[in-house]
């Protein structure tokens, strides 16, 4: 299961990488249509918004695996290793908590979005298209962070799970 969860955020985190570059290349093209023939791409911007917040929603669950999140360890600096652990193991079931919310959350709001026919004011697309691709990215986060809480409260380490 710890291979497969390290297979689908790599794939996740790749096809975030690969929208994070369509928007670049998006603005890039914008910019340079603005500059030259004063015709910038229409919607540029929420293409812009929206594929910014995909890219991060899919690149969250491998962060989390390799633990690339900001911690602070200055107060830990002097614990023992195993105490370290479990604050580590509460941090993950923390961040495994506020990641399954924004997901149901997300998930709510393309229901909800869908239903009420919300749209962008530029392109007119659907707003739940948005919310629904948020919500795949953060439950997965949500996922690894459970299981690294498991493993690490149960004194494993993770390393074999970040392979």
């Amino acid at each position: 299961m710890l291979r497969l969860l390290n297979r689908i955020a790599w794939g996740f985190a790749l096809a975030g990488g690969l929208v994070a570059l369509a928007i670049a290349v998006t603005v890039v093209v914008s910019i340079a249509s603005r500059a030259t023939v004063s015709a910038p791409i229409p919607g540029d911007v929420e293409l812009t918004q929206f594929g910014i917040a995909l890219a991060i929603s899919l690149s969250l669950p491998w962060c989390q695996l390799h633990g690339s999140n900001i911690m602070v360890d200055f107060f830990t600096q002097r614990l023992r290793a195993r105490h370290v652990a479990w604050l580590d193991a509460l941090g993950a079931l923390l961040l495994a908590a506020m990641a399954a919310l924004l997901s149901w959350r997300a998930a709510v709001g393309a229901i909800d979005s869908r239903q009420t026919f919300e749209a962008t004011m530029i392109l007119d697309l659907p707003m739940w298209w948005v919310y629904a691709s948020l919500a795949p990215g953060l439950a997965l986060t949500a996922l690894i962070a459970l299981v690294q809480a498991a493993l690490l409260a149960a004194g494993r380490d993770l390393t074999g799970f970040r392979a």
